[in-house]
């Protein structure tokens, strides 16, 4: 399908989210992925709905193989493909993948040009190395949670795997910094994250905010906790609107706007300590002012004096944004039959460039049988490795 990485070999063994979607990104610059499975597959393709979004939404335009990396036959065939591959994906549990034989350091001593990538919940070298890492774990134990929610009320988690996505992305990173670097060096790499350090990396601001303060973040709701009016919400007629104005030029034009300069110099709201400090009342005369509109009319409103501001929105309104269409960032994958499925793309543009069209993730097995063909197997090897249950193969359509 063309793309900077045109011409590289990825094995992605990953799971989930963490590890398939930093091999989604790969894909996505056009690397080709081969997605290793065990013979029932992914463990997300067994949890519902949302595993099944995961599974499509994550390993678009990869081909699939199954595998019994239990039994050595299957461990024979992995070698084999490893012999061509430049980059490997996991994100299996600290020390299983040396059970397997499978560890860094046994494959780059094997295959030195080799990139072996993975994600890890709390890291491989401290105490907690052996535990299982999932997102909410991550967020609870790293601050996130601690830091949502109401001022009053329980610790929530992000609405989103926020600790799973951002680790891909780091991953996704150091797989292209190692490529980059192989170039000249001829060597491999080994490009580890963790769910630990992916969710202190998003609070980079905040940790320094502690270091300065020593003062940990805290639960504040909406807005920020030393400016306002600062990603603070308004109840208008139709939902509800976000909107900051907190420096002093911003301040006094949002008053102006809103037909109240007397603000401007009233103590209460003169500086963002007095706002913080009467954040409740500066919001009833913001709502007062703004309460009337709709969310559209709010917002023209305020973009009118530049003000930031934005509407809250559903998905079934997004899909319908004239921005988001704009950017062509909602892939259409082709699913078998015809099926419809959107899912977004990578989140930048080559020179104007982005794929628009996607084929779907595949079954467990879709492409065993041609990749064990390429391998050098015969139909004869291959139907004994299937009846053998070292390899799976979905039927064909």
């Amino acid at each position: 399908m063309g793309g900077p990485l045109s011409g590289i070999r990825v094995l992605d063994l990953g799971q989930y989210i963490a590890g398939p979607s930093a091999g989604q990104t790969l894909s996505d610059l056009g690397a080709d992925v081969l997605k290793v499975e065990s013979l029932r597959g992914d463990q997300a393709r067994g949890i519902g709905t949302f595993g099944e979004a995961m599974v499509r939404a994550y390993n678009r335009d990869k081909s699939s193989i199954g595998l019994d990396l239990a039994r050595p036959e299957a461990e024979a065939i992995l070698h084999r493909l490893l012999a061509r591959t430049d980059v490997l994906v996991q994100n299996f549990r600290t020390g299983s993948a040396e059970k397997l034989g499978l560890g860094p350091d046994q494959l780059r001593a094997r295959y030195p040009r080799l990139i072996y990538a993975n994600v890890t919940g709390f890291g491989s070298r401290g105490p907690s190395r052996h535990r299982p890492g999932l997102d909410i774990a991550a967020q609870a134990e790293f601050g996130l949670m601690h830091a949502t929610g109401e001022v009053d009320g329980d610790p929530q988690r992000l609405g989103l795997p926020a600790a799973d996505v951002t680790a891909a992305n780091a991953l996704a990173t150091g797989i292209l910094a190692a490529l980059y670097e192989r170039e000249s060096t001829g060597r491999g790499a080994h490009v580890e994250t963790s769910l630990m350090e992916a969710v202190l990396s998003m609070q980079a601001a905040s940790w320094g905010e502690y270091t300065l303060t020593g003062l940990a973040p805290r639960r504040k709701g909406n807005g920020q906790a030393h400016a306002a009016p600062a990603a603070d919400v308004i109840q208008v007629v139709d939902g509800m609107i976000v909107l900051s104005a907190y420096t002093t030029e911003k301040w006094s034009a949002l008053c102006h706007l809103v037909g109240r300069p007397d603000m401007i110099d009233d103590p209460r709201f003169v500086d963002n300590p007095a706002r913080v400090a009467h954040r409740a009342e500066m919001l009833t005369a913001l709502g007062d002012a703004l309460g009337g509109m709709t969310r559209d009319q709010a917002v023209a409103r305020l973009q009118s004096a530049n003000i930031v501001c934005g509407a809250i929105r559903s998905f079934d309104e997004i899909a319908e944004d004239k921005d988001v269409l704009a950017s062509e960032i909602l892939v259409d994958v082709a699913e078998p039959g015809g099926a419809s499925f959107t899912s977004p793309g990578p989140a930048f543009t080559l020179d104007g460039r982005r794929r628009t069209v996607s084929t779907s993730a595949p079954e467990v097995g879709r492409d065993t049988v041609a990749v064990l063909r390429d391998l050098g197997f015969t139909d004869g090897d291959i139907t004994e490795l299937i009846d053998g249950r070292v390899v799976t193969a979905a039927a064909p359509h």
